[in-house]
């Protein structure tokens, strides 16, 4: 299939298409008028590429993951255990945005309890003495 056809059945923009295959994540062939010619395996490729993005994956964790015709790519212990250490990074990264988001809401509360007729450029000191005590 030509690129317009994969790019309106995978939902992606034809430019991200030709980016995977850039990064090598996708091969095509190449016709004798120069147009690419994508087999139907893209289509579950580039299905595999946008969920592996969106659960964190970069672009060079992927080209590990995806089976390959020169190399086969991951044997099945090597891929449980790449998802599984991706599992640990999302679970530190939710670590940290708990904290930082216990964070916020500690500096939003001494924002909203200034003392009464306090302006607001000394309750920004006393906002800024509480986070340097921190």
């Amino acid at each position: 299939m030509k690129i317009g056809e994969l790019a309106t059945r995978s939902g992606l923009a034809p430019s991200r298409i030709r980016f995977y295959e850039a990064s090598g994540l996708l091969s095509a062939q190449r016709q004798a008028n120069g147009y690419r010619r994508y087999p139907e395996q893209a289509l579950h490729t580039l299905g595999i590429i946008s969920c592996a993005q969106q659960a964190g994956f970069s672009l060079e964790e992927i080209r590990r993951l995806l089976p390959q015709t020169e190399s086969q790519g991951l044997g099945h212990a090597e891929l449980l255990a790449s998802l599984q250490r991706k599992v640990v990074e999302i679970e530190a990264m939710q670590q940290r945005l708990l904290e930082n988001k216990a964070q916020l809401l500690t500096i939003i509360a001494t924002i909203e309890n200034k003392p009464e007729g306090m302006p607001c450029s000394e309750n920004a000191e006393r906002v800024l003495a509480n986070l340097r005590g921190a």
